[in-house]
């Protein structure tokens, strides 16, 4: 699940760092801004996927043998 929000903000943050958009506030560096989302991109992948094996459900069901009783008449 996180793994499409750390690509979204890898991509927003090579879109801001390379200058291919750039942000006209003075209080905003373009540059320090795409590193810091690149930064978080990467850091949301990595995460979702070393947590990846805890959400996942392996669940093993050990049935016991169904034993019949037969009466005799």
């Amino acid at each position: 699940m996180y793994i499409g929000l750390g690509i979204v903000l890898l991509v927003l943050g090579a879109i801001l760092s390379f200058d291919v958009i750039t942000v006209d506030l003075d209080y905003i560096n373009d540059g320090a801004l795409g590193a810091i989302l690149i930064v978080a991109g990467l850091l949301a992948i990595l995460l979702s996927l070393v947590f990846r094996d805890r959400y996942r459900r392996d669940t093993v069901v050990e049935s016991a043998p169904v034993v019949e009783e037969r009466r005799l008449r």
